[in-house]
């Protein structure tokens, strides 16, 4: 199944409200559509995440290639990107504007640091 694939079938199952059973919101269709763009902006050359859906209706790309390393996107319908990687003993955190269907570069370095080579 492709990464749309997934993320409609993932958007679907949590498009209401208390979706877990726990109070989560539900994913909107601005979240949808943006977590869409990020996929479609996704270099060939980098692996592809896992997806999930958080309480906030966000939607979270994790690439996971090691115990000791990962890369974690959470995007929302505010064009907003946050991230987080965990590198060894290395780890941060920053959000960037997601404008215009166009993966900031400082995002894409990250992401290669953290899971090209490894996955």
């Amino acid at each position: 199944m492709s990464l749309l694939n997934q993320l409609h079938q993932l958007a679907h199952e949590c498009a209401n409200d208390n979706w877990d059973g726990y109070g989560a919101e539900a994913v909107n269709a601005a979240t949808l559509a943006c977590a869409e763009a990020f996929v479609r902006a996704l270099p060939e050359e980098i692996p592809l995440p896992e997806i999930s859906a958080e309480p906030d209706g966000a939607i979270t790309f994790d690439w996971m290639p090691l115990p000791t390393k990962s890369f974690t996107l959470s995007v929302s319908g505010s064009n907003r990107l946050a991230y987080a990687w965990i590198d060894g003993t290395d780890r941060g955190h920053a959000a960037v504007k997601f404008a215009e269907a166009k993966i900031p570069s400082c995002v894409l370095t990250e992401i290669k640091r953290r899971c090209v080579l490894s996955c």
